[in-house]
């Protein structure tokens, strides 16, 4: 989805962000080690425009605050965001 459909990944509407960070999230308590990799798309948040830099950051901060965030998918986040 992230890599083969980058339109809607990348939907003004942040559907596409959401739907990763959700994905993210319930996997993070059934395997931590995918979901810190399922991060790695919104690695490059500056590089899109103000509306998608905002709507990627906010999606970063829900998975960050997650209560029992794994601690490898905590450190991704946190470093996304650095």
């Amino acid at each position: 989805f992230v890599s083969v459909n980058a339109l809607r990944f990348h939907a003004a509407d942040g559907a596409g962000y959401r739907f990763l960070t959700d994905r993210v999230l319930e996997l993070d308590a059934l395997n931590p080690q995918v979901a810190a990799r399922l991060l790695a798309p919104f690695g490059q948040w500056r590089c899109y425009d103000e509306q998608r830099q905002a709507l990627i950051k906010g999606e970063i901060e829900r998975v960050l605050g997650k209560k029992g965030l794994s601690r490898g998918t905590y450190e991704i986040a946190s470093k996304t965001l650095a």
